[in-house]
């Protein structure tokens, strides 16, 4: 239970770590994706694909 609950939790820390770097580079271009729970278990749960995924809905549907 311990090695599942303490995976996890990697997983939320890096999703956000992944977020916010990838704000921290894209602010100039004027990107930017909220840091908010939704993002991070889409990330959490999806990867890299659901970070796609947020950045394409987001500049879709603005």
């Amino acid at each position: 239970m311990k090695i599942k609950l303490g995976v996890i939790l990697r997983k939320i820390v890096f999703a956000f770590g992944i977020i916010y770097g990838i704000n921290i580079m894209l602010k100039n271009v004027g990107i930017y994706l909220p840091l908010n729970i939704f993002t991070i278990s889409i990330t959490t749960i999806l990867g890299a694909p659901g970070l796609l995924s947020l950045f394409a809905l987001l500049y879709l549907l603005a």
